[in-house]
Order: C-alpha cells, then sequence, then structure tokens
C-alpha cells in the first residue's frame, strides 16, 4: 500500500516533484514546457511563491513557500475554496494544475490514461543551507542527466533568473537574499559541478 504523503501546510517550504508515469516523457516540445509554465502561473502563484524550477523530459522540479493562510484568502480567484478545510485547499491547487495540464497533453497527442505516476511528491525543507542546496540541485538537473554542461545553457529552468530583474515564475527578493551576491550564487553552482558528492543526500 502506498504511503499517504504528508500534508501541505501554510508557510512552510517544499520540493514538489514528480515523473511521466512508467517514465514516460512529459514533455515533447516548446509548446508543453510553455504550457507548463503558464499553469504553474494560474494555479500554484496564487498559492504559493516559486522559488526554482526545472522542466526535464520526464520529469520537474519544483521548489515553493506555500503562503499564509491569510494571504491566500485574498486571492479572488479561488474564493470558492474557502468552504474547505486548509489541507483540501491547497491540494487542490495543486492537483488541478497537474489534471489540467495532463488533460491538455492528451487530448494534443491523442493518448489516455494517467500521464504523471501517482500523486505528485513532496519534502518539507527546514533550514536555509538545504534551501540554498535544493536550489543548486535542482538547476544542476540537466547537467545531471546530460542535456547540458552548465546549468546556464538549460532553456526550461530559474537559473537566470536569479541573473534578472523581472523574474516571471521565481520570486525575486525573498529568494535572492539566501546568495551573497551574484558571485556566490554562480560559484555554488559551479562548485556542485564538480563536487556532486556534496549533493548527492539531495538525490530523490
Amino acid at each position: 500500500m502506498a504511503i499517504e504523503p504528508n500534508p501541505l501546510e501554510f508557510g512552510k517550504y517544499y520540493h514538489i516533484y514528480n515523473r511521466g508515469i512508467n517514465s514516460c516523457d512529459i514533455f515533447y516540445e516548446d509548446d508543453n514546457y510553455h504550457h507548463f509554465k503558464h499553469l504553474i502561473i494560474k494555479y500554484l502563484l496564487p498559492v504559493a511563491n516559486c522559488f526554482s524550477w526545472v522542466f526535464m523530459k520526464n520529469h520537474f522540479h519544483l521548489l515553493v513557500k506555500i503562503h499564509e493562510e491569510n494571504q491566500i484568502l485574498r486571492f479572488q480567484k479561488i474564493r470558492e475554496l474557502k468552504t474547505l478545510d486548509a489541507e483540501k485547499r491547497l491540494h487542490m491547487q495543486f492537483s488541478n494544475m497537474f489534471n489540467a495540464y495532463a488533460k491538455a497533453f492528451n487530448i494534443r497527442y491523442n493518448r489516455t490514461g494517467s500521464l504523471f505516476e501517482n500523486r505528485f511528491k513532496r519534502k518539507e525543507i527546514f533550514d536555509q543551507e538545504y534551501l540554498r542546496d535544493i536550489i543548486v540541485y535542482i538547476h544542476n538537473n540537466p547537467v545531471k542527466h546530460n542535456f547540458c554542461k552548465h546549468p546556464i545553457e538549460y532553456p526550461w529552468s530559474s537559473y537566470d533568473e536569479y541573473l534578472t530583474k523581472n523574474p516571471e515564475l521565481q520570486f525575486g527578493p525573498e529568494a535572492k537574499v539566501l546568495f551573497k551576491n551574484h558571485l556566490e550564487y554562480k560559484e555554488l553552482h559551479f562548485d556542485s559541478l564538480y563536487n556532486p558528492q556534496k549533493y548527492s543526500d539531495l538525490e530523490f
């Protein structure tokens, strides 16, 4: 019997991740990546800040911080969810996002059945150092899987959003204080490329 994952809680950080069922691809072309990003903006940003993300061919990683309850209730788009308890309200936003993507993907490619492997997985992040390590791990995922030699070369991650003033997904000011400056940010990513053992405990 599958173990029921812990519920999402207000004000906490989570590493959210999942892959295609039987490791099948969940992204075929650029439009798929763009649509997945659009759905994150539509469904997840009303309830969470997105600190980092990467979309791979058959899986994805998101690092989010769930808003406090009073912040979430301000959003007009999810007022109809106020009658639900907190856990269901949060989980529904994530489930609706993944279900919307799977439905659109199945229609476009004339397929049926589940797209993702079981429920989306989540791991709570408890401290700032671990939070920073997860960001580096997520950005270097394409390097790990031999899609590129440096994360800046991969187009479907938030790596370069830390170096810009107007990120589309990644929440800038709060996330950026995790790094002293751009130099430290780049050095930590570079260091992880040549010291992968340091981040081995982050494998999921």
